[in-house]
């Protein structure tokens, strides 16, 4: 026996909801990259694209670029409900929690977002070209002392940001005011790169992931990374800036937000999400091959993480003047 729906309305109603349904298995998970093409940011939405698993009829993980304003620009419009849905995470680094410490972000607070995942760990590093006269890191900052103007230093965001702060450590355990340096504020680690290869500047400031992807190259040289002890992988060679006089360490997480104004069951489905891909060898396989170290953190765990270190980062800037 077949029946019939006769009523139009219902009709209607059941075409709808089927259409809806549709068009939501269908639309792709998006992850928004703060910065241009090319950085450790982007690192991580590729990597966590590897091993995300797929919604059923929907394309791969779409990865959107929204640079601007040291992550600011990508912070409003998730806060702000212009972008950003149930499906849309942000990539973030321990950057953007220096930059929403010191105000970077306008008046914004850690609890403007969910924080989702920490997925790895990262560390500072130094780089010039391949080219360059300087061998190590204590060459460099021997001629940056001699003549603070004739170096120019490349640095992810302004005065003030991790990659300044980076030179600014290094400096004054040689005794050097970093007031005295040229630095040029660049978009990311991708356009740090690009602004050496091409000479703009003569040093980067930036991280070890981004380093790491870059170095195969032959094009650039690893002065030192600011980790406790030297990095395993392609970096192994690199020596620490503590081996080589400066006492200075500056780990880096990456990890995920997401909307503040995503339901509860939305934010629960993506910790387990993230829960059960950072579980799988797959996961840590590609954590390693994006030059990345070891950092599991998701939901509440991770959001008092992020709490504390915004408020550390935020007494040591005012410890340097950074904020009033």
């Amino acid at each position: 026996m077949t029946s019939t729906i006769r009523h139009p309305a219902l009709l209607r109603l059941l075409l709808a909801g089927a259409l809806s349904l549709c068009v939501f298995s269908a639309q792709a998970t998006e992850c928004i990259v703060p910065a241009k093409p090319g950085g450790g940011m982007d690192g991580a939405c590729k990597m966590m694209r590897k091993v995300l698993p797929a919604k059923d009829g929907a394309p791969e993980i779409k990865i959107s670029y929204l640079p601007g304003g040291i992550g600011a620009v990508a912070w409003s419009s998730v806060v702000s409900q212009r972008r950003g849905g149930p499906d849309t995470l942000v990539t973030f680094s321990g950057g953007s929690l220096l930059n929403l410490a010191q105000g970077k972000y306008g008046k914004a607070a850690v609890s403007d977002v969910r924080w989702l995942a920490g997925v790895g760990a990262d560390y500072g590093m130094i780089a010039v070209r391949s080219d360059a006269p300087y061998k190590n890191l204590r060459e460099l900052v021997d001629a940056m002392g001699n003549d603070p103007g004739k170096i120019t230093i490349g640095v992810s965001g302004t005065v003030g940001s991790q990659d300044w702060l980076k030179v600014a450590m290094i400096a004054r355990r040689a005794d050097i005011d970093p007031k005295n340096f040229r630095f040029v504020a660049l978009e990311g680690g991708g356009d740090s790169f690009t602004a050496l290869q091409a000479n703009h500047v003569q040093v980067i400031s930036g991280d070890a992931s981004e380093a790491a992807a870059y170095i195969k190259e032959g094009r650039f040289r690893i002065l030192a990374v600011l980790s406790e002890e030297r990095l395993p992988g392609v970096l192994s060679g690199v020596a620490t800036a503590r081996e080589q006089g400066f006492d200075v360490v500056w780990p880096i997480i990456r990890g995920f937000y997401m909307s503040a104004h995503a339901s509860d069951a939305d934010y629960q489905r993506w910790v387990g999400i993230f829960d059960r891909a950072m579980a799988t060898e797959e996961f840590k396989r590609q954590r390693a091959a994006s030059g990345l170290y070891p950092f599991s953190m998701t939901g509440p765990q991770l959001t008092e993480y992020v709490r504390k270190v915004v408020e550390q980062y935020r007494k040591q800037s005012q410890e340097l003047g950074l904020v009033r």
